[in-house]
């Protein structure tokens, strides 16, 4: 089932940079997409897109659409704030909030008005349960987020954008700045959460994308150069630049 489809998308921004052409693309619901390649390719500035994150940058001209179960994110009329609760989004460096290991979860869902402190129990151990961090923290949930080691604090952050239970989880290059064990837990958790949520991963190097790609989509200076099953098109690409890029000869 398609999640997502993203059709003939263009943005540009004030500064004349050209940042997508006109792409292309279908999302599967519970799987996870990769969006791969060099630099300054548009991956960061399509998940921007998704949640409308965009809205903040200085963007000169859009066109196209992006559909979310068939409703255009950017329709005049379209709640922001309500599409931002449908879809979590998580970065590249951990960024806790100041507050309590507890209170990381609760807060969105007291902004949202939610009160009935069994509800926020309830709902700060099943988004920790989800995101793999819950038998690590749950006799330190008084405690700072930031005595956390950085992957503690990055599944953080994914149980954080969990607690409002998303149907959408983006994530920009979300294990850059880990060491090889957090990353792999962090790789771990989006495979358990593939299952309940559709996913979509701008992966830090192309191994990460290989390993982690139901569907990939390659992307070179704004353009969609390739798009199919992750296996198929990490083992025999079609384009020939996607086939560099995979083989290292460039970026």
């Amino acid at each position: 089932m398609i999640k997502v489809r993203i059709e003939n998308f263009s943005l540009s921004y004030s500064d004349g940079v050209e940042s997508l052409k006109n792409v292309t693309l279908d999302v599967q619901a519970n799987a996870i997409t990769v969006l791969f390649g060099p630099a300054g390719g548009g991956k960061s500035t399509l998940l921007r897109a998704i949640n409308r994150l965009n809205d903040l940058a200085d963007v000169r001209t859009r066109t196209g659409r992006v559909l979310i179960d068939g409703i255009d994110v950017f329709e005049p009329h379209s709640d922001v704030n309500a599409l931002r609760r449908k879809v979590g989004m998580v970065f590249a460096r951990p960024t806790p909030l100041p507050l309590s290991v507890y209170r990381n979860i609760s807060y969105s869902l007291e902004l949202a008005g939610e009160r009935r402190k069994q509800k926020l129990d309830e709902a700060v151990e099943r988004a920790l349960r989800q995101a793999r961090l819950w038998d690590e923290v749950n006799d330190r949930l008084k405690d700072s987020a930031y005595s956390l080691s950085g992957g503690q604090q990055q599944r953080l952050c994914i149980a954080r954008s969990l607690a409002i239970q998303p149907e959408l989880l983006l994530l920009d290059e979300p294990t850059s700045a880990l060491d090889p064990i957090s990353t792999a837990n962090i790789e771990n958790t989006l495979q358990e959460l593939k299952k309940d949520y559709t996913i979509i991963l701008a992966p830090h190097n192309t191994q990460q994308a290989a390993r982690m790609s139901d569907f990939a989509a390659f992307f070179l200076q704004g353009e969609l150069v390739e798009y199919g099953p992750g296996n198929e098109l990490f083992a025999r690409p079609k384009d020939i630049r996607t086939q560099d890029y995979v083989e290292g000869r460039f970026g």
